[in-house]
């Protein structure tokens, strides 16, 4: 048995983690490192099994208890944090001295190839700290639809991005919940390695806008913008800056960029088709219809 402790677990990707973690009958510990374990608590109610550890990625000193006795870690990046020496580099600092060996680290799908996004960085100080990792590398993720880009959605009715003809490849959170969950309980015959996690279908927001409207009564349009209209727009609205930047680079530079690599790799680890973009729209249809 190993005892896990899964950092972000209130956010989408971590309470997917923890909810595979446990539908799959872990014989492991698991620990959901939150902010609030109060809130978790709540969120989490119906899994009494589950442990809970103060963490918080912007404070290190609730990094000494929380990483104690840990085996295995499931690492992401919280999508404001952009400065990865600031925030990471004293994290996986203090994992190496608590002899934490063994990390799963969600990146994103072509971090190897651009050295400029975060997830690039982190990978480079996981090699560097000489950890044992599994580097899960998943595409675009559907509920970026019903997160980061609902409140124009749902408020403006566009899709606001400088994103171009950009092709994306669209993979579900439930699909990527399920895989890690898989890689945590198996990280063994997995580790060292950068997997790349997607779905079937390459598209681009123009696509999407039209899947979603043949779906939802409420239309939507797509708002090509340029970054600096991007930047400005979303300034005005108080979004962070390096959240900024961060959606400026993973929306605009895939526009010089080859279409998105298709893997198999979901459907050989689960024995299932990943999630369809139709299949997404249609079960979330009532968010983007509002």
């Amino acid at each position: 048995m190993k005892k896990i402790l899964i950092t972000g677990a209130t956010g989408n990707i971590g309470f997917e983690v923890v909810r595979f973690l446990f539908k799959t009958n872990s014989q492991n510990t698991i620990i959901a490192g939150v902010r609030s374990v109060e809130k978790a608590k709540k969120l989490f109610g119906r899994l009494p099994n589950l442990e809970y550890a103060n963490f918080d990625f912007e404070n290190p000193e609730t990094f000494d208890k929380a990483l104690t006795d840990i085996d295995l870690l499931f690492l992401l990046r919280p999508p404001h944090i952009s400065d990865i020496n600031k925030f990471f580099k004293p994290l996986l600092a203090k994992i190496k001295e608590k002899g934490i060996h063994q990390v799963v680290f969600l990146s994103v799908q072509g971090a190897e190839k651009s050295s400029i996004i975060p997830h690039h960085k982190i990978e480079k100080l996981i090699r560097e700290f000489e950890l044992e990792y599994i580097f899960l590398r998943p595409s675009y993720f559907m509920q970026n639809l019903t997160t980061t880009l609902l409140e124009d959605i749902q408020k403006k009715r566009k899709i606001i991005l400088p994103a171009g003809k950009a092709l994306f490849n669209w993979i579900d959170v439930e699909n990527i919940g399920e895989t890690t969950a898989l890689l945590l309980g198996n990280f063994e015959s997995n580790k060292n390695q950068a997997i790349e996690l997607t779905g079937y279908e390459n598209r681009n927001f123009y696509e999407v806008t039209d899947a979603i409207n043949r779906i939802i009564e409420n239309p939507i349009h797509f708002d090509n913008t340029n970054p600096f209209r991007f930047y400005q727009i979303k300034k005005r609205e108080g979004m962070d800056k390096g959240m900024i930047l961060v959606m400026i680079m993973l929306h605009f530079l895939p526009r010089f960029q080859k279409p998105p690599r298709i893997s198999n790799f979901y459907e050989e680890i689960t024995g299932k088709k990943p999630t369809t973009l139709n299949e997404f729209i249609v079960r979330e249809r009532e968010k983007l219809n509002n």
